[in-house]
């Protein structure tokens, strides 16, 4: 496509002016005659002139895989076959889910050289994405048109979710107590189920832990020490149910779009998984109220990149979940005893069908509904009442919030373990609560 450019718009204008002029005073006739043979003739050449050159090489270099939410190069690499310099002007056409910096940019080649342009963007959503050609426009040689035109090859990425941050507080969870991200991590000195090894007594041993064979032999008070059992079992059961497509701002994120409730589960079934395996336990995903993935549980190096690999491109569906079928599934896949941990958004109509699929998963399993609290809710309990409308919007919310509560009372009555916290707490609040659960020695 060849567009005027500035420059043969501004001699069409005089031209307009020149002919005006001469309508008033014939006698510049010959004179507006003479510009306008000589402006068609320059638009004609340099038209012709600009087709026949060639297009300059060009290459997108970005990463296959970018991780959502965090600010990745691109560059664009040129190469001009001619040796007369060449002023381009480029926009690159990225996903339109991303944030962008440095386009439009304007290049110029100094003739037979390789020139680079680099410019950032920021993902905003995971799965799959292209980027588009590459739109340049080109200033003929004389400058009085833009060849407009496209170059290079659609290409590829993939959005992962963005685990470094994740994987940095999950090691926090698993070393030490750390109150800022409210991560803890109990010492309970030779209290676990599996023998460690023999120590010297210390003050504060229990007299159970004391090996008195040990000790007879050693001639000194010699303790057993024990460790949290490995090797248990944990399955992440994950909602994709049109429940999971609210979205909440998340304080930690100072621009961008906002975070879906599945967003944040899927955050929190990478950390939970992290530290389980860092435990030595074994980790397995399933999903239900959309595209069913299920990884069987498996413990190795590999099993935190298998579930980014089943989960990146997942988003929530506007399908009805079915909690009972789920339980059923997973029922027939995991025989052995495991924590299964439920995350989901419960609602007030989940009462017969939740509690019919957890009593099916706790006849085998031990049972963890990990539910996040959409924060519209809190806030419209705390809103002040001015007219009738407000009121209803008060009481409506207040209803809302009893009839959930009363479901998550009958599920703890059933024996399942409840969490109902804020989106950007469900990481947090799960790994405490599977270290609890170790702690204790449930599974």
């Amino acid at each position: 496509m060849m567009l005027p450019a500035k420059a043969l718009l501004a001699a069409l204008a005089a031209w307009l002016v020149l002919a005006i002029a001469s309508a008033i005073e014939p006698a510049l006739q010959p004179l507006d005659n003479a510009a306008g043979v000589a402006l068609l003739l320059w638009a004609a050449v340099d038209w012709l002139r600009a087709r026949s050159e060639a297009l300059p090489a060009a290459q997108r270099v970005v990463n296959a895989t970018l991780a959502v939410g965090e600010w990745a190069q691109v560059e664009l690499r040129f190469h001009w076959a001619h040796r007369v310099p060449a002023e381009l002007s480029v926009f690159d056409h990225h996903p339109a889910s991303f944030q962008q910096e440095g386009l439009p940019a304007a290049v110029r080649t100094a003739g037979n050289n390789a020139q680079a342009l680099r410019y950032r963007v920021r993902p905003q959503a995971r799965g799959d994405h292209a980027f588009g050609h590459i739109e340049l426009r080109i200033r003929s040689p004389w400058a009085a048109w833009l060849r407009q035109v496209q170059v290079a090859e659609a290409q590829e990425v993939r959005v992962y979710p963005n685990f470094a941050p994740l994987a940095r507080h999950a090691l926090r969870a698993v070393d030490y107590r750390n109150a800022r991200f409210g991560l803890q991590q109990r010492q309970r000195r030779g209290q676990g189920m599996d023998f460690s090894q023999l120590r010297e007594y210390r003050e504060g041993d229990s007299m159970r832990q004391i090996d008195w064979k040990a000790t007879t032999r050693m001639g000194k008070m010699i303790s057993r020490e024990y460790q949290d059992e490995r090797d248990q079992r944990i399955l992440l059961l994950v909602d994709c149910g049109r429940r999971m497509g609210a979205r909440e701002r998340d304080p930690g994120r100072t621009s961008g779009s906002d975070l879906s409730h599945f967003d944040h589960a899927l955050d929190t079934v990478l950390m939970l998984a992290y530290v389980a395996l860092s435990h030595g336990d074994r980790v397995g995903l399933m999903t239900l109220g959309g595209p069913e993935r299920y990884l069987p549980v498996q413990h190795s190096a590999a099993t935190v990149s298998r579930i980014l690999r089943e989960t990146y491109d997942l988003q929530p569906t506007l399908q009805v979940s079915d909690f009972e079928r789920a339980a059923q599934q997973l029922l027939l896949r995991e025989r052995k005893r495991a924590l299964v941990v439920l995350m989901t958004n419960l609602r007030d109509e989940d009462d017969q069908g939740l509690l019919a699929a957890v009593r099916l998963l706790s006849s085998r399993h031990l049972v963890l509904v990990a539910s996040l609290r959409e924060a519209a809710l809190d806030a419209a309990q705390d809103e002040g009442i001015q007219d009738a409308f407000d009121a209803a919007r008060v009481t409506a919310a207040v209803d809302y919030a009893r009839r959930r509560e009363a479901t998550l009372r009958r599920l703890r009555a059933e024996g399942v373990l409840c969490l109902d916290v804020k989106p950007e707490d469900l990481a947090i609040e799960t790994v405490n609560r599977y270290l609890a659960v170790k702690a204790a020695n449930r599974l």
